[in-house]
């Protein structure tokens, strides 16, 4: 709230959104807020709507019913240099050099030509790049092309970035560091929105998450809150011997000798305990734990997770 009482718009607001294509529909009454400042992440497997979401957001597809606003109306092209968007399918000029590309770029966002090589050697650098800055693109590798992508989409210092798989096929090395240059826009201001299946890269940066399947949320608010949606808390236990049936708990996951158990409403961590060591099962160690984003993503999708988006 302000001072004054009055409700601070959200920068993105989305509501009510449908989209159909012929006679499918693909997403189904829609409807979420992201705030100015925050990281938030935009979860689902695939088929489920994520990146037709953010075209309809970005004027690509008119949508079939519904508001999708930017900064309190529909994006129009001139606020482009308000915003960096990093598609799920990469373009650039594959033809050219990658320094001559980022200028480029840089000039179509508003930057002089020596303002744009300075930032774009500046990136290279830190990105471990700068012995590619002549290169023709299509000489490096699509972890190095991706890289460059990136950068020329921070390089306006966007206030809204929107990252679609921005870390996808990267090894942990690199992943880490374009976490840390998004951590980065996040602190100089920057609200973003990331599309991604890493959970841990939601957990790290994450103010508040959707997942969407088949056009609909599953689960939406901080990451605490959509914990407490499935569950909020396992308890895990290694033991020997066997686990048995129970109306205290229900097994979330388990493996040989350790289990998650999901309790059941009521009950609680002596009484499960009591219960397994009661019937036999030779506990070693008992803990309670929250229930991790990637153990809801399974649960939510299943075995859905092929990456690409319809």
């Amino acid at each position: 709230m302000t001072a004054g009482g009055a409700a601070i718009e959200p920068l993105v607001h989305i509501k009510d959104f449908r989209m159909d294509f012929g006679e499918s529909t693909v997403i189904k009454d829609l409807s979420f807020d992201v705030h100015a400042g925050e990281t938030f992440g935009f979860l689902g497997s695939n088929g489920s709507g994520k990146t037709t979401t953010l075209r309809a957001l970005l004027g690509i597809y008119q949508p079939t019913a519904g508001t999708l606003h930017i900064d309190g109306k529909p994006f129009e092209p001139r606020d482009g240099a308000r915003l960096g968007y990093l598609p799920e399918e990469r373009g650039l000029y594959k033809k050219e050099r990658v320094l001559d590309v980022m200028v480029y770029f840089g000039r179509l966002k508003g930057l002089s030509k020596a303002a744009a090589r300075s930032w774009s050697m500046e990136y290279l650098e830190r990105v471990q790049l700068t012995d590619k800055a002549t290169l023709n693109v299509d000489k490096l590798s699509g972890g190095q092309q991706q890289k460059i992508q990136l950068g020329v989409t921070i390089m306006n210092n966007p206030e809204l970035l929107i990252l679609d798989e921005p870390t996808k096929g990267f090894d942990p090395v690199n992943r880490r560091l374009l976490m840390d240059i998004i951590e980065e826009q996040k602190l100089a201001g920057a609200t973003v929105i990331m599309v991604t299946h890493q959970m841990e890269e939601v957990e790290r940066l994450c103010d508040r998450v959707i997942l969407l399947k088949d056009g609909t949320a599953r689960a939406y608010g901080t990451v605490s809150e959509v914990q407490d949606q499935f569950g909020g808390t396992v308890y895990r236990v290694t033991y020997d011997g066997g686990l048995p049936a129970s109306d205290l708990f229900d097994v979330a996951a388990r493996g040989p000798g350790t289990a998650d158990l999901a309790p059941r409403s009521g009950a609680t961590e002596s009484a499960v305990l009591r219960e397994l060591i009661g019937a036999g099962a030779a506990v070693r160690s008992f803990t309670t734990e929250r229930v991790s984003l990637e153990e809801i993503f399974i649960n939510v999708y299943g075995d859905q997770h092929e990456l690409t988006e319809a």
